[in-house]
């Protein structure tokens, strides 16, 4: 993948994590329920999928680090390369996963 294509990928990417993001952020408010009016297992329901909103928008933001420290390497001249041990990232890696700053073993090393 050029420099060129990868950049218009990652923007895309940024974009989107971003608008997605704005929607986490609004799913993982404060849950408010009235006492008197929800049952207990209602407000159980909105505890949890409450939680899950805030890992997803852990996740995002984590993402979207990701994707603009891939945009900052790719001005560097560093996109594409393992952050651990130096060698070129795969084109695969990198189509499928754009925002990749480790090779597939370094990463599998990581987890």
């Amino acid at each position: 993948m050029s420099e060129s294509s990868a950049e218009a990928v990652l923007l895309a990417l940024k974009t989107e994590l971003e608008f997605a993001l704005q929607d986490a952020n609004s799913s993982a408010a404060t849950v408010h329920l009235d006492q008197n009016a929800v049952g207990r297992l209602s407000r159980m329901d909105a505890m949890q999928q409450q939680n899950m909103a805030m890992a997803n928008q852990r996740s995002l933001s984590t993402r979207l680090a990701k994707t603009q420290k891939a945009l900052a390497a790719i001005k560097s001249g560093d996109y594409g390369f393992c952050e651990d041990c130096g060698d070129e990232i795969s084109e695969a890696r990198l189509e499928h996963y754009p925002e990749s700053d480790l090779c597939l073993g370094c990463q599998s090393s990581r987890e």
